[in-house]
């Protein structure tokens, strides 16, 4: 039908206000132009010439015609206020259903105070849960590394309880030496001390300027044999003394003679021995020392 064809764009002009605007001189120019593009003799292999011909023509009829042409711009321009009207009208529901959908998310959505409340006791919850799976951990690596309870037996020996077995000290002996020229090894101190009788055990304990051990030999008189010599590289001899001294029984008279006689160096204890071996250290590193020089 005419009715719904634009005759502007049929004539290839613009379309609603900007076509009302138009001149008929600019309407007469625009239907010549496309009047000379769209006849039948241009287009002989075109089988909808002809009538594509007729319509610019029925097109141009319109527009030339003042009344016709005014009621065409009315049409135009009701459509175009529809379209408009739609579009406002579809705006404001496409708004209107999405408050909707918000005013109904928000109903059934948790209150925020009791969604907060919710969230704090979980979080709690999982706070607890930590601090206990800590305090497990703590328990058992206490339980773990505890040392055991240990007694002295008369005899000198260290005991644990329950177990029968036990570590007698005056088999075992601290050894010391100074961070300078040839480190110790484990090894290396086991082989020292196995001059003097068979070694059980060696446990290296070091710092940054003194190195210590324990040595645990198998016999009381290896243990001796060992406290009364200086032993290891004499750049860097070791100190060696008994975890703990042997006891001797003596008697009073004994005892008396032993003090006016003085110390024997091979049972020094205390601060007599440690003076002792101060005073030997201080020999074999000045002798060392003068060798290097």
């Amino acid at each position: 039908m005419d009715v719904e064809v634009d005759h502007y764009s049929v004539l290839g002009l613009l379309s609603g206000e900007e076509g009302a605007k138009l001149s008929e001189k600019d309407i007469s120019r625009a239907y010549r132009s496309k009047a000379l593009e769209l006849h039948p003799d241009k287009r002989p292999d075109d089988p909808n010439a002809h009538a594509n011909f007729q319509k610019l023509k029925t097109s141009y009829e319109i527009l030339k015609d003042e009344k016709a042409r005014k009621l065409f711009d009315d049409l135009l321009r009701i459509k175009r206020d529809r379209l408009r009207h739609q579009s406002q009208h579809d705006t404001k529901r496409r708004k209107m259903m999405s408050d909707l959908e918000e005013r109904e998310r928000a109903a059934f959505a948790p209150d925020p105070t009791t969604r907060a409340r919710e969230e704090e006791e979980r979080i709690a919850r999982k706070l607890k849960e930590e601090i206990s799976r800590i305090r497990a951990m703590h328990a058992n690596k206490s339980a773990s590394t505890a040392p055991t309870s240990r007694k002295e037996t008369p005899g000198g020996k260290e005991s644990m309880d329950g177990s029968g077995i036990g570590l007698d000290k005056e088999k075992v002996l601290k050894v010391s030496w100074e961070k300078i020229g040839e480190d110790y090894s484990a090894q290396r101190l086991r082989e020292l001390f196995e001059k003097f009788g068979e070694v059980e055990d060696v446990v290296i304990k070091s710092s940054k300027k003194k190195g210590s051990a324990l040595v645990v030999m198998a016999s009381k008189n290896a243990a001796v044999a060992a406290t009364g010599s200086v032993c290891g590289d004499l750049s860097n001899p070791l100190l060696v003394l008994p975890l703990q001294p042997a006891v001797i029984t003596e008697f009073p008279r004994a005892q008396k003679s032993v003090e006016l006689d003085g110390p024997k160096l091979s049972n020094l204890v205390g601060a007599g021995y440690q003076a002792f071996e101060d005073s030997v250290l201080k020999k074999l590193q000045k002798k060392a020392a003068e060798r290097q020089k």
